[in-house]
């Protein structure tokens, strides 16, 4: 009889996945087009003046209106579409692309009860989760449970990507950046919206892969305690473009040519220790501790060679940072979402 490692197998995959997508080249690689060149730069000065206030501070979060229609409606739950303008500060609106300079969200809520009564979770979008569709599936048993779904489309992302990007493989390192940035405050806005417009009285964020660390940012910056939920998420993107799968999707002779266009000369391995310390501002560990620590759930895998076991670092929140799954990464995607 043959024992297998299951832990093994889980990683032989991921790499297996890595392979056929990325080094046979059959999808265009992330950041073709460079750093992002002053967009980066803004960002840097950005993030870094950010953060020594961020543990002395509540950052309040922009007010915004939403316009909604009625996509649907049935006698225990209707889905409403809602959209409304980024609430990014005149600098970030200015570096984003115009298509996502108007946000889009889906609201999917049950009707038995008033929101005061009921709660309502805010769900992040993973890498290349381009619609709603996947989401909303994990609404449908809450509305069972009289939780209420919020999707938020990101930027980049379904209809507010740049005509130019080809799927979730963003042009410029900076794009990343924009993306996350822009994503926190859309979610913090959304969920002031939930509690002081729409009255709800429970509230939560939650998000897959990259989605899970922008919900660990959106549940440490929001000005009072909500329920967090990072799912199956890396502490930052260092772990996935410098460590992880990603890395051999990354368009690293691209990156250095347009440093060279700079008068930059760098080898392939100085390019990734400087793409290692711009991605290291999008680390979860530099933000404050959320106010409810209790309030925080993680999950995450043992055997990823996209997320790895990395994010456990961030336990140093609350020992509830603590809840760990043996499923691969990409497996995730394909049993639970169903996209194979």
């Amino acid at each position: 009889m043959v024992t297998v490692n299951l832990g093994m197998l889980h990683y032989v995959l991921d790499h297996v996945y890595g392979a056929f997508m990325h080094r046979t080249k059959m999808s265009t690689p992330f950041f073709s087009r460079g750093w992002g060149g002053t967009k980066l730069d803004m960002l840097e000065n950005m993030i870094n003046q950010l953060f020594p206030d961020l543990g002395r501070q509540s950052l309040p979060p922009t007010e915004i209106q939403p316009v909604w229609k009625t996509v649907w409606e049935t006698r225990t739950a209707c889905l409403r579409e809602g959209v409304f303008r980024t609430p990014c500060e005149d600098q970030l609106l200015g570096a984003l692309p115009p298509e996502s300079h108007i946000a889009r969200v889906a609201f999917l809520m049950p009707k038995s009860v008033p929101p005061q009564n009921m709660a309502c979770v805010v769900h992040l979008a993973g890498t290349g989760d381009h619609t709603f569709e996947r989401r909303l599936r994990l609404g449908g048993p809450l509305v069972k449970e009289n939780i209420a779904t919020m999707v938020l489309e990101s930027p980049f992302y379904g209809q507010r990507r740049p005509v130019l990007q080809r799927g979730a493989k963003l042009l410029c390192v900076s794009d990343l950046l924009l993306l996350g940035r822009a994503t926190i405050e859309e979610a913090r806005s959304l969920l002031h919206w939930l509690d002081f417009e729409a009255g709800f009285g429970k509230m939560g964020v939650c998000g897959l892969s990259m989605g899970g660390v922008h919900a660990a940012m959106v549940g440490s910056l929001h000005p009072t305690p909500i329920a967090t939920f990072p799912f199956l998420s890396p502490h930052s993107a260092v772990v996935a473009f410098c460590e992880g799968i990603l890395k051999h999707g990354t368009a690293w002779e691209a990156l250095r040519n347009d440093l060279a266009a700079e008068k930059v000369a760098m080898t392939l391995e100085e390019v990734r220790e400087r793409m290692r310390n711009v991605l290291s501002l999008t680390d979860v560990t530099r933000f404050p501790i959320p106010k409810n620590p209790n309030a925080v759930i993680l999950v995450a895998a043992t055997v990823s060679s996209i997320s790895h076991h990395h994010f456990i670092n961030v336990c140093q929140y609350n020992e509830n940072w603590n809840k760990f799954t043996s499923e691969i990464h990409f497996l995730v995607y394909l049993i639970h979402f169903h996209v194979c």
